[in-house]
């Protein structure tokens, strides 16, 4: 197995394969993302190269390569398995991140999601990654998660299926990153 840091490199290099030409604002976003993780790491700890790795990739499912059920957490995820440069745990962050179970309800994968990758037990980590995707715009740049959570609704529609899952999603969003900005407050950092 590799190392961390050697996964974190080789992280950035996939998603900038995958996204960095076909999808440079996806790509925006995710920069966004993995830098909002970089600067967690002190209130992360040991666990911080895992994050700055999920950050990278939490979008890679959105590459047109991996699309298959058109779900990006579990396209992403799936395709992550099958690289052994990526842990269980990295993987498992990418394919629950940001509440993507409750969308997968939605689009009626709910239990194949949950089956091939449990959530998992590190609500901290969950939280981070959370915090990292739901702060951070589409062109990479820091927001607060109300705008994100208006942004998503404004693009894709009250009605549509992301749409539906956001608003469901959104009490639980601003929860974990209220608990992530307390924690950074508390370690004198300004994510």
């Amino acid at each position: 197995m590799l190392t961390s840091v050697t996964t974190v490199g080789y992280a950035y290099e996939l998603a900038e394969s995958l996204l960095g030409e076909s999808l440079p604002r996806r790509w925006a976003h995710t920069q966004g993302v993995a830098s909002c993780a970089r600067r967690l790491a002190p209130v992360i700890g040991d666990r911080a190269e895992d994050l700055e790795a999920a950050a990278v990739l939490h979008d890679i499912g959105y590459a047109p390569p991996l699309v298959d059920t058109g779900f990006h957490p579990l396209d992403g995820a799936r395709h992550l398995r099958t690289l052994d440069a990526v842990g269980d745990r990295v993987v498992r962050l990418v394919a629950n991140h940001s509440f993507a179970l409750l969308e997968a309800e939605e689009r009626g994968l709910r239990t194949e999601l949950a089956d091939e990758f449990p959530l998992l037990d590190d609500p901290l980590l969950v939280d981070a990654l959370v915090y990292c995707d739901m702060t951070t715009t589409p062109d990479g740049g820091r927001t607060t998660s109300e705008e994100r959570v208006g942004e998503i609704l404004g693009r894709y529609g009250a009605d549509s299926i992301v749409g539906r899952f956001i608003r469901r999603a959104a009490p639980e969003i601003h929860v974990s990153v209220g608990r992530v900005r307390a924690l950074a407050d508390e370690a004198g950092l300004a994510p």
